[in-house]
């Protein structure tokens, strides 16, 4: 089975924050749980991919670019996009059909936006998902902690399923590349 990873905007100052947005929660627990995992995935022989949101200090800078303490793979993809769904207007999907990728982890920020899309999108399009649950962050809402957000989507999106694919939510200490969907179908 072809697997790969996906990092969604895991960028400089989208982690750490500016000086007119608060930097994510647990940031250095995600930084480690990210590196941890894209070990995983050079282990597996998985793909490495990451997705930068151009919306990150305008897509320019030292800000945009992925965190300065992630250890980015020789070899991995960087794709930028400009919405909230990796897959819109990128050439993810393509991608991910070409290599014929049947299940994607997913890590990255921000919880509620970008990671919650791309499970969902994923899975419509025939993936099987495995989220990292310490492995995507957000910041405060209004009305929820990130703490309380990141544990929601935890709870909503495993198991989420659209047919066929579903995701699963797993700890980054766990076998992440050995994905348990055939044990639920």
């Amino acid at each position: 089975m072809q697997q790969a990873l996906l990092v969604i905007d895991a960028q400089q100052e989208l982690i750490e924050g500016n000086q007119n947005e608060k930097s994510v929660f647990e940031k250095g627990k995600l930084v480690k749980n990210i590196n941890l995992v894209i070990n995983k995935a050079i282990e597996s022989n998985s793909l490495v991919i990451f997705m930068r949101d151009k919306d990150v200090v305008g897509g320019e800078g030292k800000g945009f670019q992925i965190h300065q303490d992630i250890k980015v793979p020789a070899n991995s993809t960087i794709f930028d996009k400009e919405a909230t769904n990796s897959f819109y207007g990128t050439p993810l999907l393509n991608h991910l059909t070409e290599s014929k990728i049947e299940h994607l982890v997913i890590m990255g920020c921000k919880t509620e936006h970008c990671i919650d899309t791309a499970v969902r999108t994923a899975t419509v399009n025939n993936v099987d998902v495995t989220l990292v649950q310490d492995g995507h962050s957000t910041t405060d809402s209004s009305t929820l902690s990130a703490e309380q957000i990141i544990m929601h989507h935890n709870e909503i999106l495993d198991g989420h399923y659209n047919v066929e694919h579903f995701s699963d939510v797993r700890s980054a200490q766990e076998d992440l590349f050995q994905p348990r969907h055939n044990n639920y179908r």
